[in-house]
């Protein structure tokens, strides 16, 4: 397969919210509660909300930025591309990056949320959680709906609420909602705990893909106080195997038997190992542990409910049907510092190099579209949604990066980063 031939469906980028996205949806009651955006003394920008300054770390949001000005300071939307936060200038920026289709989780409210579910006025924290959806999924994805998956938020805070909220969104469209990597460590019941069932049984009645995001936890691995933080973006996307383990352990995959999980941003190179080790845990202790699969092994049950995804992975890709070629799915991850734009179809055809067109087929499209339900060939003829259709009609879009001035060189430890979250 020819580089302007793929099809790229991401399932992992995120969105820079606007300054006006909460103006026409807060109920009048609550509107002088809405977050709103302040200018800062220090030149950045960020989200007011309960009395918390909420900024932007310069690294969720460089894309288009050399990479020696990449850096963990709050930033500003001067200095951010407009892709990040206009919708109309992201899809040109997806057209550039030959990317047809996206699903965006959320900056300034957490992966999942956890700022809502922080606040204590739980009537305020439900209307500023509905308020962001219905803007996600009307006015984000909505403007676009050929273009984009909606993903919505859960009300974390009361399981109850939560289902009634997945139940309020799917009527509007949404099959795919965010939810916490370990709701423990929110200080909220694990997934071990029955507590969730309502919102586990809403998710498997509308057919809802539940997405674990890595750092949703609000918690990073960090080896050290003092490491590099390089050791901490290393770990980061494979400490969602803790999440893979536990939520495969529980009782949740075998209680609601179609409910389905995805492991956003998490890679799929570690996958193999983790199969081996689990079948091999099951088949060993499982007498004495009181685990039960039934006529399956646990490798089989991951296989079958839960998707993955990865960036740029050479070994997950050599050892795909090892990983479950049916639930691999690719990310752009725009615009992290992780993300592959604007080169991401040359940087995944090196990956790619031997590999069947039908197995390309399965994951740069296919299985996003069955897994996320979202067809966009409903909307656009097949033959321009290709990489090069969709760059040749993005010729005018400037993707050279832009300097905003160079930063400080200093050394970067992973504690700098755990004190801005």
């Amino acid at each position: 397969m020819r580089t302007e031939d793929l099809i790229l469906i991401s399932v992992d980028d995120h969105v820079v919210e606007p300054p006006d996205m909460f103006e026409r949806r807060m109920p009048d009651k609550w509107k002088d509660e809405a977050p709103r955006l302040i200018h800062r003394d220090d030149g950045s920008d960020a989200w007011l909300f309960q009395g918390k300054e909420l900024p932007n770390i310069g690294l969720n949001a460089v894309a288009g930025r050399p990479p020696e000005e990449y850096g963990l300071e709050p930033t500003s939307f001067e200095e951010m591309r407009e892709g990040t936060w206009d919708i109309h200038k992201r899809v040109r920026d997806m057209d550039a990056n030959g990317v047809l289709g996206s699903m965006c989780f959320p900056s300034f409210p957490q992966l999942c949320g956890q700022l809502f579910a922080r606040t204590k006025d739980k009537d305020l924290a439900l209307a500023v959680l509905q308020a962001y959806n219905d803007w996600h999924i009307e006015d984000w994805c909505g403007s676009y709906p050929e273009r984009f998956i909606p993903l919505a938020l859960p009300a974390l805070w009361d399981a109850d609420v939560a289902a009634a909220e997945v139940r309020r969104v799917a009527a509007k469209g949404v099959h795919a909602i965010s939810f916490s990597e370990n709701p423990e460590k929110l200080k909220l019941p694990s997934f071990h705990n029955e507590y969730w069932d309502p919102f586990w049984k809403a998710c498997a009645d509308e057919d809802m893909l539940v997405c674990l995001h890595i750092g949703s936890s609000s918690q990073l691995v960090v080896t050290a106080s003092d490491a590099p933080i390089d050791v901490l973006i290393t770990l980061q996307p494979i400490n969602i195997v803790q999440a893979a383990a536990d939520l495969l352990w529980s009782r949740v995959l075998r209680t609601f038997p179609t409910l389905r999980f995805a492991l956003s941003e998490g890679g799929i190179g570690w996958i193999p190992y983790f199969l081996d080790r689990v079948d091999w845990i099951y088949e060993r202790h499982h007498p004495w542990t009181g685990q039960d699969f039934g006529d399956q092994l646990p490798s089989q049950l991951f296989k079958e409910r839960i998707v993955t995804c990865f960036i740029d992975d050479p070994t997950g890709i050599e050892m795909r049907h090892r990983v479950g070629i049916d639930s691999i799915c690719w990310e752009a991850d725009y615009p992290h510092s992780d993300s592959t734009w604007p080169t991401s179809p040359e940087r995944l055809m090196k990956s790619l190099d031997g590999v069947p067109d039908e197995d390309i087929e399965k994951m740069t499209y296919r299985n996003a579209m069955r897994h996320y339900r979202y067809d966009p060939f409903a909307h656009t003829p097949k033959e321009e949604c290709t990489v090069g259709a969709l760059r040749a009609r993005a010729a005018d879009v400037d993707v050279r990066p832009v300097s905003k001035g160079r930063r400080e060189v200093h050394d970067v430890m992973a504690s700098d980063l755990l004190k801005k979250r």
